[in-house]
């Protein structure tokens, strides 16, 4: 069976069979993900997958109204979670855009509606025949980025909003030659 080429371990190949590319529209998925992947900022995916389920117990199962009322005590218990990536930053960062989150929701029904109508509606079905010319960010990602940033986000650079819109199915970047490229294109 042929997949992607960054698919390579059991968890990796778990996500990348069952999870990446599909498209997500359930808001509380939506933030965990984004939250994950500003985690992962200077590390592997992999190491985040491993510590997901840290995650989610940590985070209230990422669901944003209770991460935004987390206090400061509550975040200083987290900086000693061995389970999850013990970054000031990044620890704050998830609480800020637990609050940003909930304001994007309230002016547009859900963040499902804002992120899907910012990338046009529907997703972006790419064709690259192999990993190495995925980029690692376009001018859809520039302008996720610019506009998180401008509502307050944080750990949500383009490289990271890319990454993003690669896990939650805005864009199918599935190589051409991958079995789940067309599975995903068909799940839309």
């Amino acid at each position: 069976m042929n997949r992607c080429a960054w698919a390579r371990s059991p968890a990796m190949a778990l996500y990348h069979d069952r999870e990446w590319g599909v498209p997500v529209h359930d808001d509380r998925v939506l933030f965990e993900f984004i939250t994950l992947e500003g985690a992962q900022a200077g590390l592997s995916w992999e190491t985040i997958l491993n510590k997901r389920d840290a995650y989610r117990r940590a985070f209230a199962d990422f669901d944003p109204a209770r991460v935004a009322r987390f206090s400061p005590a509550r975040r200083a218990q987290l900086m000693r979670d061995p389970g999850i990536v013990r970054n000031r930053l990044k620890i704050e960062s998830t609480v800020t855009n637990a609050a940003a989150f909930l304001k994007v929701q309230r002016e547009f029904g859900s963040f499902d509606r804002f992120l899907w109508e910012f990338a046009g509606g529907v997703p972006h079905d790419n064709r690259f025949r192999s990993s190495r010319q995925v980029p690692a960010r376009t001018p859809l990602s520039d302008a996720l980025s610019k506009e998180l940033k401008r509502r307050g986000f944080r750990f949500v650079g383009s490289t990271i909003c890319y990454a993003f819109m690669q896990a939650v199915g805005v864009v199918n970047d599935h190589s051409t030659g991958c079995f789940r490229h067309d599975a995903v294109s068909r799940s839309r």
